[in-house]
């Protein structure tokens, strides 16, 4: 059953890289917005006459805390109607259409396998809302690898946040890659994903479950390099941005 249309109010905006912007909408009229991590809201906004292309779906990238405030995270698309609309007109105290959550992009019940979070660019915020559920709850869990991949340093989200998030939960372990730098520091990868992954999981020893979000082309290579290693289509969790 869906959610009904509900109005937001943007309370804070932040610049998280030249590109991309983070928003803090809170939603009034209800005292507590609940969602599971990996939902998404979609935005109804004033962009066309017809509804269907006005509205724009966003992963929350915020973890449940129990009131009714979420943030997400939204990178400027150059032709974009939604993003240019949401960078360009919408500021503090703006009230934005949206309905949610919405969807089934969400953790399993119980975290009995390794785990592979798998992302680029803004398909970063589901994983992020999932990392702070586990570590805020004390969910039992194996190994969690979120592998986070970009161009460069100034694309990174939440880096210093995940890091540290890092230290303060064991088995839950950060990999940002970076295909576009010539060095990286300590802790971080060059070059793409799916290295990463690929290593990690010993070429398909060690069960596992794997959640997919980012770029058609990032996801479809992953899938099919996770098929090739021997895990079951099962396994495989998507969700797809653009």
């Amino acid at each position: 059953m869906l959610e009904p249309w509900r109005i937001g109010k943007v309370i804070k905006i932040a610049n998280e890289t030249p590109s991309t912007r983070r928003f803090w909408i809170e939603v009034p009229e209800i005292a507590e917005f609940n969602f599971s991590s990996g939902q998404f809201v979609t935005l109804d906004l004033p962009i066309h006459e017809q509804k269907n292309k006005r509205w724009r779906s966003y992963s929350i990238a915020s973890a449940p805390d129990g009131t009714n405030v979420f943030e997400l995270v939204i990178v400027l698309l150059e032709g974009g109607l939604g993003t240019t609309y949401l960078f360009n007109e919408v500021s503090v105290g703006s009230e934005i259409l949206l309905r949610g959550p919405q969807g089934k992009f969400v953790l399993p019940e119980t975290l009995d396998t390794d785990l592979y979070l798998i992302c680029t660019g803004t398909g970063i915020a589901p994983f992020r809302s999932m990392v702070h559920h586990i570590h805020n709850h004390k969910v039992p869990h194996q190994q969690v690898h979120l592998i986070f991949g970009c161009r460069h340093f100034e694309d990174g989200l939440y880096i210093n946040e995940l890091k540290e998030l890092e230290k303060l939960e064991p088995g839950i372990h950060f990999h940002p890659c970076y295909s576009r730098e010539t060095e990286v520091p300590a802790g971080s990868q060059k070059g793409y994903v799916h290295s990463v992954y690929k290593e990690l999981c010993e070429n398909g020893a060690r069960p596992a479950n794997f959640y997919l979000c980012g770029w058609k082309n990032m996801v479809d290579e992953a899938k099919q390099s996770i098929l090739a290693m021997g895990y079951d289509k099962k396994a495989i969790h998507l969700e797809l941005y653009g």
